[in-house]
């Protein structure tokens, strides 16, 4: 089947399903997975596969570099221990769990544990969807933790998965030394792409050759990773997250906006494409069990999606009384959260196409050649959660909001007005330098002055450009938007606001920026 073919109907299904989604009110990705499972009933898509690499090499990458861009460092700071013991031993619980079930319902040990494996990892972009509504703190450590537990997971997947195959001895020193080689060196290696990209930004200024290269990174950093036989993700991950700090202060206005619409774009087509692509592979997966009855793989599936978001809901209700008992420091009381708050976060475990992609690269035979039993019912058990998990809990999360009584963040609001007021005070005080360095008459200065009082009292978006035609004012102006992205990245350095909230006014002064170069632009061209 050709690939152009395969691009068009996906992307058709793409469009169709989330429109038909958003107009009835339906959940996304479950109308995206059902559009999928109807083509992959049509006999000329019943055996389309997605190669494992696609997902992992091709669609991974730029998924986690947004997500990692995008999300709060200073509340995974705040949060650290929570989202490292859900990335980490709410990761090995779940394996744990899971293999016990596999092996009592007739896998053996390692092909269970691959099982474990496979699905334990929550999925960063169904995670994403799910979690809308939810506030900050709560989406950060679900996001957070979506995106750092692949790394757990697939490095559990590498050491299981030999076993299964190649029946290597794992030994507890072994594979505990493999895991601090694959997060420390994907840290690493994630460190100095990051390193290495802003240091080019510094010196690149052609938007083209900018937002070339605002591509490449995630590619870039996934690859030698993988290559090197450590976490991908977790350098993706630790990129990204570098890159969201040093990021505002080394990109022109111009350059953000169009690198930011690409990957809005982009990320949101790559998203919905693998939702669609999982449902094209599941009639194929069904039919595909291999030894197994129906009802006996339909029960081991059932069972296994039960203890996955049953694990996770014990984890929840169980490790954090657990520390509370033993910290009992002021800082971490006021992290805490009632009985009935706890539930969405317990209830977010949805699993996505990294668990697929994991599952379809198990070798269906071992290194001696002989079929690896069990291989048909893993996959099949593996979609199976990923669609009970979707279905169920991605379906249900909007009630399940509104039932915990959580609303938006008020912190969010309150950093928002303070930060436009901080950033205008900085105008303010700057203004008359900028107006003697660039001999900007009074009355153009005075006006600006004014308004910029003005928005100060009112706690209004930022000041319009003004009279085109009045190039003096523009160029005050336009120095006045570098004070105020100065002052508004060190709030952002002193932990005063987080990046969700710079990242919003800073998308103001960005769209400021741009209309009065365009303004200037015109006004020297009407000149010439």
């Amino acid at each position: 089947m050709r690939g152009l073919e395969v691009t068009v109907v996906v992307l058709a299904a793409v469009l169709t399903m989330t429109w038909l989604a958003r107009r009835l009110r339906w959940n996304e990705p479950v109308m995206l997975v059902a559009g999928g499972c109807l083509i992959g009933l049509i006999p000329h898509f019943h055996r389309l596969a997605l190669p494992p690499e696609v997902v992992l090499l091709l669609f991974l990458p730029p998924l986690l570099y947004w997500e990692s861009l995008t999300t709060s460092l200073r509340e995974i700071r705040t949060n650290v221990r929570g989202i490292v013991l859900l990335a980490t031993g709410l990761v090995l619980a779940t394996a744990a769990a899971v293999a016990a079930v596999g092996y009592a319902l007739g896998l053996s040990w390692p092909l269970a544990f691959v099982l474990g494996a496979v699905v334990a990892p929550t999925d960063a972009l169904a995670v994403a969807t799910v979690a809308r509504g939810l506030p900050r703190r709560i989406r950060t450590v679900l996001r957070t933790e979506s995106l750092i537990n692949d790394g757990t997971a697939l490095a559990l997947y590498a050491v299981v998965v030999a076993v299964a195959v190649q029946g290597v001895t794992v030994t507890w020193s072994g594979t505990a030394v493999r895991f601090l080689l694959a997060y420390a060196g994907g840290a690493a290696i994630g460190a100095a792409c990051a390193v290495v990209v802003v240091a080019l930004r510094r010196r690149v200024r052609d938007r083209t050759a900018e937002n070339a290269l605002g591509v490449l990174t995630p590619f870039a950093t996934y690859l030698p990773a993988q290559m090197l036989g450590v976490s991908g993700v977790l350098a993706v991950v630790i990129c990204g997250l570098v890159l969201s700090q040093a990021d505002p202060k080394v990109i022109s206005a111009g350059t953000r906006v169009q690198i930011t619409s690409f990957w809005e774009v982009s990320t949101s087509l790559l998203n919905s494409a693998l939702f669609v692509l999982v449902g094209i592979q599941t009639p194929a997966i069904v039919s595909d069990i291999g030894s197994a009855s129906p009802g006996h793989a339909v029960l081991t599936a059932l069972l296994v999606s039960g203890v996955v978001i049953a694990t996770r809901l014990v984890w929840l209700y169980s490790v954090p009384y657990l520390l509370r008992a033993v910290d009992r420091r002021p800082v971490q009381r006021t992290l805490r959260s009632g009985a009935r708050q706890r539930f969405p976060l317990a209830w977010s475990g949805v699993r996505g196409a990294v668990s697929l992609a994991a599952a379809l690269a198990v070798p269906a035979s071992t290194a001696a050649g002989r079929p690896l039993a069990g291989h048909g019912l893993l996959v099949f058990t593996a979609v199976t959660v990923i669609l009970v998990t979707l279905v169920l809990q991605g379906t249900t999360m909007p009630a399940v909001i509104r039932w915990s009584g959580l609303h938006r963040d008020p912190d969010e609001t309150a950093e928002e007005r303070r930060a436009h007021r901080r950033i205008i005070a900085a105008a303010l005080e700057a203004l008359p330098d900028h107006a003697r360095r660039l001999r900007t008459p009074p009355e153009t200065a005075d006006a600006i002055l004014s308004e910029l009082r003005q928005y100060a009292a009112e706690d209004a978006g930022p000041a319009d450009t003004g009279d085109p035609g009045v190039r003096a004012g523009l160029e005050l102006r336009r120095a006045l938007i570098g004070v105020k992205r100065s002052a508004l990245i060190r709030l952002r350095d002193q932990r005063s606001i987080d990046d969700i909230v710079l990242r919003r006014l800073q998308s103001l002064l960005d769209t400021e920026e741009i209309s009065i170069e365009l303004a200037l632009r015109a006004f020297t061209g009407r000149l010439s």
